[in-house]
């Protein structure tokens, strides 16, 4: 091992360096390791790592995915520059050195910027100006974080986007959203079919809720509907008859009509 001032590049035995917990990223993809691997092994690892002095060794800042292909290459010693940066700078820098590569996963990212604005103790607005990014845009990102960790791993399996993920998230009602994602993930439903199909689940959900069951809780409506049904069939020629009996448990109401005249459809016999 060799040192140096700050911002000189240094040789590092590789097992002295170890990952930052603050990474946001979670998962590497293994086929762009080996190439990475391949490539360190015949070029040599052409951007150092970035690495801070901790306790019984050095901590990455920026690089982890570099230092993994470096392991993977066969390397003993690696590249870096040695920062004297704090544990909260360190962990900044490694959040936004990853929200800045583009193939970071969504939910990841999501992860990374809520980290970033505890960090900094700052706003969206204000973390969205220091990221290059719109309010509008980190604010959909953050609400990706309202997904349950099943829903996430279900919509990174499938293959599923942001603007998937963005739909799901207009549901609201957990048991129809994880209904809603098999669905998508089964059908393998594009953007514009899950908007769709999002919208026509929310349409049918409002209509349910808006179908009202009208209750009549007054005695008063039913019998004046009997009388109605008495006096239509006075009009149509039928002799119907109502007769009520009140006693002090019960309203009784007998409705009569003529067996003759109900068997002759309301004609009378000649």
């Amino acid at each position: 091992m060799f040192f140096s001032d700050k911002n000189r590049i240094v040789q590092i035995d590789i097992n002295s360096i170890h990952p930052n917990p603050a990474q946001p990223r979670k998962s590497f993809n293994e086929q762009e390791l080996l190439a990475l691997s391949r490539s360190i092994r015949v070029n040599g690892l052409l951007q150092p790592i970035t690495v801070r002095r901790v306790a019984g060794g050095y901590e990455i800042v920026a690089g982890e995915r570099r230092l993994r292909a470096c392991k993977m290459a066969g390397l003993e010693t690696v590249s870096c520059i040695v920062t004297d940066c704090s544990q909260e700078d360190s962990a900044v820098l490694a959040m936004t050195e990853n929200l800045q590569r583009q193939d970071l996963q969504i939910f990841e990212e999501a992860e990374g910027i809520r980290r970033l604005i505890e960090e900094w103790n700052v706003t969206q607005e204000e973390a969205a100006a220091r990221l290059g990014k719109s309010q509008s845009t980190l604010a959909n990102k953050m609400r990706l974080l309202k997904l349950s960790e099943a829903e996430r791993a279900k919509i990174m399996e499938a293959g599923l986007t942001e603007r998937h993920a963005r739909a799901l998230l207009r549901i609201n009602d957990e048991k129809l959203r994880a209904k809603a994602l098999d669905e998508i993930i089964e059908r393998n439903m594009n953007v514009q079919q899950t908007d769709t199909y999002v919208e026509r689940l929310l349409s049918g959900k409002k209509k349910d809720k808006n179908r009202r069951i009208v209750v009549v809780k007054d005695v008063r409506v039913f019998l004046n509907t009997i009388n109605h049904a008495i006096e239509t069939m006075k009009k149509s020629g039928i002799n119907a008859q109502t007769v009520k009996k009140e006693s002090e448990d019960y309203i009784e109401c007998i409705v009569r009509i003529p067996k003759t005249e109900a068997t002759a459809g309301g004609k009378k016999p000649a």
